[in-house]
């Protein structure tokens, strides 16, 4: 818990002026460290910079000048989204310096248990039922990180009694060495971020990283159905709680039974269970009863039982929260019906795996928006779904061939390309408009990506806000 203690009058340089960078920095030199903080962007994009140097912190904006990482320099504390690769992040690793994210220090200050969620898809959906099943089971949860209120800042004011509900990225989980979860949660694992991590290998190990740590006092949830998950089984010393949508697990863990046969639907009649360590089995809710669609969606539901039963809520407290939780914005979001189609915004689906989910979980005939930032894949991944689910898609974007070529592979006639200029609004609504015109009255339009927003968009968060609007403006 002292991590912050250490770097008393020690020099700290924090890259990247995000919420995250404002809030370690602030916490670094309330500490007593000298905090210099640095951003590539100019100082008019900067607005934070004088509130902090109003407190004492120096701050260099327009580029990472020479001389900034130095002998002198104790620790480095980087934006999770700069690469190893930044210069100054090289000339750190040359030099023997620490270099951690913002996760690392706020877990030293952090004083409540922390439950750390991470994978490849379903991240915020997980986190934040987690945070609704603590707070309905009394157990005083406080959701943070990239979800509302910054790390440090929430694990500042964080006590013994609470549970830290953490959402972490592959790129938080790489700067960290002493992080500790109480429970950690792996829900999957899909080819995404390479252009970050160079390899496959690289990203896994990131993921696994927040495992690194525990030991059998602690508690590590799994997704058995994922095989990627069920390779690192070995090198995780915590106890395991295993979730799964296909196996009616026989030791501890929580599953749906009967199971689901992949790729069948059978009607039958499903509940969600949890089977204790005595192997005895609790009912916790019919899976007719949530509310959220598809089958990755009853998996996040798995995940988030788990995590809560390892956090001490009784299994009878869990059902309400079950039923009650309608989701999070830009994850299959419902936005309206108009003229018998009803219109989603999956704004968060940055990858093909992302988009596949969403996709299966829609019955209606399809018509997909897809396409953004170009980070090199073929998208091929999305071959099999388009032939089964998609009857025409409207493409934007740096991979908008990609995503047509893709669809013309699965046989599909209907095939937009909107030319995305440079004005993104009016590219998306143009692509809406494209979209309505080949839908007609029960079917589904669909914006889920498969692809970063970052060519058009400052943020996901932007396109979904973005296509909502334009939407209800139709």
């Amino acid at each position: 818990m002292n991590h912050p203690e250490e770097y008393r009058g020690q020099q700290v340089v924090v890259l990247g002026l995000a919420k995250s960078g404002v809030q370690v920095a602030k916490t670094l030199h309330r500490h007593g460290a000298i905090v210099t903080v640095n951003d590539r962007k100019e100082r008019q994009q900067c607005p934070e910079a004088s509130e902090l140097e109003a407190l004492g912190i120096s701050v260099v904006c327009g580029g990472h000048p020479e001389g900034l990482i130095h002998p002198e320099v104790q620790l480095v504390v980087k934006n999770p989204g700069i690469p190893y690769s930044a210069p100054p992040v090289a000339k750190a690793l040359e030099l023997g310096i620490e270099i951690v994210t913002e996760v690392e220090v706020a877990y030293h200050l952090c004083r409540a248990p922390i439950i750390g969620i991470t994978g490849s898809n379903g991240k915020t959906t997980t986190t934040t039922w987690v945070g609704k099943i603590l707070e309905a089971a009394g157990l005083n949860p406080i959701v943070a990180g990239n979800i509302g209120t910054p790390l440090c800042e929430a694990a500042e004011h964080a006590e013994s009694h609470n549970w830290m509900v953490v959402e972490l990225s592959s790129f938080q989980l790489k700067g960290t060495q002493e992080f500790l979860p109480k429970i950690s949660c792996l829900l999957n694992i899909a080819e995404t971020h390479l252009d970050y991590h160079g390899t496959m290998e690289d990203y896994i190990s990131s993921k696994a990283k927040l495992f690194a740590c525990q030991s059998e006092s602690d508690t590590a949830v799994i997704n058995w159905d994922d095989p990627v998950c069920r390779q690192l089984v070995p090198y995780i010393k915590a106890r395991l709680m295993p979730f799964s949508m296909t196996e009616e697990l026989q030791s501890e863990g929580v599953f749906v039974q009967p199971s689901f046969i992949p790729d069948v639907e059978d009607g039958l009649k499903r509940t969600l269970v949890y089977r204790n360590a005595l192997g005895q089995l609790h009912t916790i809710v019919e899976v007719d009863e949530i509310a959220l669609p598809g089958r990755f969606n009853l998996e996040n539901a798995l995940a988030a039982i788990a995590v809560s039963l390892a956090a001490g809520a009784a299994p009878e407290a869990l059902a309400e929260p079950l039923r009650s939780f309608r989701g999070v914005e830009h994850r299959l979001e419902y936005v309206d019906v108009k003229e018998g189609v009803t219109y989603y915004n999956n704004s968060k689906a940055t990858n093909s795996k992302a988009t596949t989910m969403a996709l299966g979980a829609i019955s209606a005939p399809i018509v997909l928006i897809a396409g953004g930032l170009d980070r090199g894949s073929d998208y091929m991944e999305l071959l099999p779904v388009f032939k089964d689910r998609v009857k025409a898609v409207v493409a934007i974007g740096e991979t908008k061939e990609k995503i047509g070529h893709v669809a013309t592979l699965a046989g599909l006639t209907a095939i937009k390309l909107v030319d995305t200029g440079d004005n993104a609004a009016e590219s998306l609504r143009s692509a809406i408009i494209e979209a309505a015109r080949l839908a007609k009255a029960g079917d589904v339009i669909l914006l889920s990506p498969a692809c970063a927003s970052w060519d058009m968009f400052a943020s996901y968060e932007e396109r979904g806000r973005i296509f909502k609007e334009v939407v209800h403006t139709l």
